[in-house]
Parts: structure tokens; sequence; C-alpha cells
């Protein structure tokens, strides 16, 4: 892995470690729960480097309409010049709360598409 990926997922996981993130261990063919990873970045950035970790998240392409409402009223999404988002502090947030894949990660092969089950709480 480049340290361009292994930094982009390094931060992604980083963001999403408070909202119960779950990734597969591909060595070991394993779910990880993000209660398991560690919460320190220098142990954390050496588990990623040591085992193929892929969290699983959500295609931007899932949200539902009550979602989008929802992630709408929350955030500011700002065009940019190059064709990229920026989303406002309370919509990244939101975004990592409900597991969404907004930088592309599942194209890059860097995650996995979840279940739609993966993540419920009802």
């Amino acid at each position: 892995m480049t340290k361009e990926k292994e930094s982009l997922l390094l931060k992604d996981i980083c963001a999403r470690l408070p909202y119960g993130i779950i990734c597969r261990n591909e060595e070991s063919n394993i779910d990880v729960f993000s209660s398991m990873l560690p919460t320190n970045i220098l142990q954390l950035r050496m588990l990623l480097r040591d085992y193929t970790i892929k969290p699983y998240l959500r295609p931007m392409s899932s949200m539902t309409e009550e979602e989008r409402i929802e992630f709408e009223r929350l955030s500011f999404v700002y065009d940019t010049s190059d064709g990229s988002m920026l989303f406002s502090e309370k919509g990244l947030d939101w975004l990592n709360a409900h597991h969404f894949d907004f930088r592309g990660l599942i194209e890059k092969g860097l995650a996995l598409e979840a279940t739609e089950e993966m993540y419920k709480t009802e």
C-alpha cells in the first residue's frame, strides 16, 4: 500500500472509531470491530501497515431519501473548481456516523461495501 493510501485509510478509520466502525482483516478473514482496534494512532498505523484491514462503508448512492433530507439539513456542501466536494464539519460528522464512503475508498479498493443491515441499530 502506498503511503498516500495508508494515510487516507488511517484518517478515515480514525474519524469513524467513535461511531463503531467494522473492518475486515483480509489475512485472517475475520471482522474487526472498533472496540478491538487500537486508539493510539501509531499502533493503528502499524496495524494497517502489517495487515490488510478494510473498513465496511456504505456507498453514497445507498443514502435513503430520509437520510438525504437529514444530511442536507445539517450540512453545507461546497463544490470546488476541481470537481471535488467539501463538507461542513457537521456534515462530515454525520457522514462518518452513518458510515458513508464520501472519500471513494470502495472504488480505490481500500474499503468494502457494507451490507444493508450491517450498521442498523434498531
